[in-house]
């Protein structure tokens, strides 16, 4: 089956940012959009505008399936699904709580994967089928201070990457996207995550200021979030979609970072500008 000319399509965590510009996005070209959020009430905008909304918790396997459910008692069919929802846990590794841990990759992948698990059925049913996964340029550079995002964005752009092979004879498409900084509200999120860690018996309380730097850069020289979700709205809309796309700031340069520079000259450069380059100068003075 070819690619549907209007297509029914299911967007996590849509309350605001990316999910929020995409849904409005495909929303313009006419197609059907089922927007999603763990708290419904916090998409009362799109719901004004007639929108239809979905209570969706990709942490919760019962909220899974009843969304499901929902946009195939609906629509009868999903033809894209859009995994968006997720969150960014930033600070020292070695002090991070294993709960949070846990929390964000049953969040980042686990909800995602068991969300696809949910919905490639019915697509395979239908003959046609798009699995959209928002990784994160993240996925490919990993920096001091957000080692368990960016093992969760790297973990799903793997697990992207043996879906597309897997599900190709069946005719579902996978791609996953890189965003790089794109500008929402993950930067004042994350740093008030990041709030919690860095005090007096932190190992790290020295350069305290860096872990909130660190949640705050996917800020920094941001692309705004309409021109980044018209022009992704476009790719994934061709009949046959690029198998990666990688938009906004730092999304191309980063990455090219990662495979060009020496591995030692790299955390050099990243080490310096989180401030451990500091925290080693302020140790060896304490040692004195």
């Amino acid at each position: 089956m070819t690619m549907p000319e209007q297509m029914n399509v299911l967007i996590t965590g849509c309350s605001s940012g990316i999910g929020y510009s995409l849904a409005r996005d495909f929303r313009q070209r006419r197609h059907r959009v089922f927007a999603s959020a763990r708290r419904p009430e916090s998409l009362t905008e799109l719901k004004a505008e007639n929108f239809d909304i979905v209570a969706l918790d990709v942490t919760d396997p019962a909220s899974i399936q009843h969304a499901v459910d929902e946009v195939l008692a609906a629509a009868g069919r999903i033809d894209m699904l859009i995994n968006n929802a997720g969150f960014g846990l930033f600070g020292p590794t070695i002090e991070l709580p294993l709960p949070e841990i846990r929390r964000q990759f049953e969040t980042n992948v686990v909800g995602a994967l068991a969300l696809i698990q949910a919905v490639v059925p019915h697509m395979v049913k239908h003959g046609f089928g798009r699995i959209v996964n928002v990784t994160s340029v993240s996925a490919v550079l990993t920096t001091p201070f957000a080692g368990a995002y960016c093992a969760s964005k790297a973990a799903m752009q793997s697990f992207s990457e043996a879906l597309r092979m897997e599900l190709a004879p069946l005719g579902v498409d996978v791609v996953a996207v890189q965003p790089g900084a794109i500008q929402s509200r993950f930067g004042d999120n994350a740093a008030s995550l990041t709030g919690q860690f860095g005090g007096p018996g932190s190992l790290y309380h020295p350069i305290a200021e860096f872990l909130i730097k660190r949640a705050q850069t996917s800020q920094e020289n941001a692309t705004p979030t309409d021109e980044f979700s018209r022009t992704l709205v476009d790719l994934l809309t061709q009949p046959v979609p690029p198998r990666l796309i990688r938009l906004g700031e730092g999304s191309t340069r980063f990455p090219l970072l990662k495979r060009l520079m020496p591995e030692g000259m790299l955390d050099r450069m990243l080490m310096k500008r989180f401030g451990l380059e500091l925290l080693r100068a302020k140790l060896k003075e304490k040692a004195k």
